[in-house]
Parts: C-alpha cells; sequence; structure tokens
C-alpha cells in the first residue's frame, strides 16, 4: 500500500503548498482522494500517470477538495482517455460538473459516471474482488465524508512440502489457496492449515478531513492499519477550530489512539503557522506513531 499526498493543505493554494489532494495506491488499483487546485500538476510533478485514475473519491463541497476536479476531468479528454471514470462525492457534484462541460462545450471523449452520496451512516461504495470503500460520516460545516479503503485478504500460500508429502495433484491448488480441505482417494480429508500458510495481512487505510472531533468514527475506523486526519490547529488555537469545525493535532492524535490506529498521518493545516513540525510535536504527547503529511511525501506500507 502506498499513499503519495499531493496537496495538504488548508484553504487558498499557494506556491509553496497545495490544497487537499492525495493517491492511494492499492491492490494495483490507483485511487485519487479530493481534488483541490493544482492536483493535475502535482500528478505530472510525482509522475503518476493519469490514465491509472479510474475512480475520484470527493469528501465534501469545498473548494480546496474540489476545484481541481474539473480540470482534471478536462485533461483527460485532452490526452484521448476513452476508459470510464467513476466520481463519488456529495451530491450535486453531477449537477456541479455537467454545468461547467456544458457551458464550456467540453464533452469527454470517456463515459462519466456520479455515485452521489447524501446517507449519514457508513456505507458500502466501491467493491471488487481486491478493495472495499466505505464512508465515513463526518461533522464539517456542510455535508462530508471520510473513506476507510479495505484491502481483502489474499489467496492463502501454498505449503509445497505439505502439498507434494500428500502427492496432492496440481488441480487442487486453487482451492487450497482459496481456503479449502482436500479429500484424498482413500477418504483422508487433509484439513487446509495442513496444506497453506495464511496470507499476508491486508491492510487499511482511512482520510478523515474535513472534521470537528467527531467519536462517532471510531466504530468505523477501529484497528486500521494508517490514519489520515485533519489537523487543520494546533490546541492554542482550539477555540477556532471548534468554531470552524475542524480538528487540532491533539484531537487527532486522541481519535487515532482510541481507534487503536497502527500509524497516524497529519495534514490539512492551516497556513497561519511557520512551519508543521509543531503539528508532528503536538500529537506525539498523545500517540506517538506520528507522521507528517507533506506536499510531494510519500508513504509505503
Amino acid at each position: 500500500m502506498k499513499l503519495t499526498i499531493l496537496g495538504c493543505y488548508a484553504a487558498t493554494p499557494r506556491t509553496i503548498t497545495n490544497p487537499t489532494s492525495q493517491v492511494l495506491e492499492i491492490r494495483n488499483r490507483l485511487f485519487l482522494i479530493d481534488c483541490g487546485e493544482g492536483t493535475q500538476v502535482q500528478l505530472r510533478k510525482n509522475k503518476i500517470k493519469f490514465s491509472k485514475i479510474n475512480h475520484i473519491f470527493i469528501s465534501h463541497l469545498h473548494g480546496d477538495h474540489l476545484y481541481g476536479l474539473i480540470g482534471t476531468i478536462s485533461t483527460f479528454s485532452l490526452l484521448g482517455r476513452t476508459t470510464d471514470l467513476h466520481i463519488y462525492g456529495p451530491k450535486g457534484i453531477k449537477e456541479l460538473i455537467l454545468l461547467q462541460l456544458k457551458l464550456t462545450e467540453s464533452w469527454t471523449t470517456y463515459k462519466l459516471f456520479f455515485h452521489e452520496l447524501e446517507s449519514k451512516e457508513s456505507e458500502v461504495i466501491f467493491e471488487d474482488n481486491k478493495v472495499i470503500v466505505k464512508t465515513i460520516p463526518l461533522k464539517h460545516r456542510v455535508y462530508t465524508n471520510g473513506f476507510l479503503f479495505q484491502e481483502k485478504p489474499g489467496d492463502r500460500k501454498l505449503n509445497v512440502e505439505a502439498v507434494q508429502q500428500y502427492n496432492i495433484h496440481t488441480a487442487y491448488f486453487q482451492k487450497i489457496k482459496g481456503g479449502g480441505d482436500v479429500t484424498l482417494d482413500d477418504g483422508t480429508v487433509i484439513k487446509n492449515k495442513e496444506l497453506s500458510f495464511d496470507p499476508i495481512p491486508s491492510m487499511s487505510y482511512a482520510f478523515c478531513s474535513d472534521t470537528v472531533y467527531h467519536e462517532d468514527v471510531l466504530p468505523i475506523i477501529k484497528d486500521v492499519d494508517v490514519l489520515y486526519h485533519e489537523s487543520t490547529f494546533l490546541e492554542s488555537e482550539a477555540t477556532l477550530a471548534l468554531k470552524t469545525l475542524h480538528s487540532t493535532a491533539k484531537e487527532a492524535a486522541t481519535i487515532a489512539l482510541k481507534a487503536n490506529a497502527k500509524k497516524l498521518i497529519l495534514g490539512h493545516y492551516s497556513t497561519r503557522y511557520d512551519g508543521i513540525e509543531r503539528f508532528k510535536e503536538e500529537a506525539e504527547t498523545v500517540f506517538p506513531n506520528t507522521l507528517l503529511g507533506d506536499d510531494g511525501r510519500s508513504f509505503e506500507f
């Protein structure tokens, strides 16, 4: 699992920082999460192929998470894209994008599918044979979701020595990898645990931005491997965080601790601060395994 942060600062773009956007690579799938201004430039800088992005997830309809979307959609057409593109986001996103395409007479060269969200309960919005994606309802000034990405368990590993010992035919190998037992010609049943090893542990990633401190997310993200949680402010501005329905670095760390997350990545920093090291220092007082997100930074897990 690889996460590339394209932008992770709040509000307006600057020459040195970008608003929220990131790419998650999981089980050979590439998911674009949020699409603030400058996203397509950051995709190029980080050498991420546009053609590999088939699913875009938008957390909410605030500009610093959305205003790069129409440009990205249009560029896909200019590059001659023919593959379907799926967009998941709050109700209204379809109207917003189609109006822009209509008025600019820039209809796409590919099929565009919108999956509009309005439920306030967690729901599955994408699933294939390798990955499942669920919403994480958040509490912000407008309807907002985070997203939980989970790998499905892979095939079990074949115990070659055991298979040879029992002289099991190769025709049974796929069944064994799928967790099945094998019955020998004499009627003896060989349990799967004797013929295979556990698969590589599946990974999970939770994206939570933007939200006030909100413990309702805990059951959804419990035991998550990696949690990205907004940390717009430091505790010195906790009153402002509450007023604008954002979180502090300490609050993000508290969510990570209570969710039993393995790692926490901070982001969505207010640009009022001179640097971001203080966010890490504050979070580590609660949750030591904290990492700093930053534009262009990649993490592999």
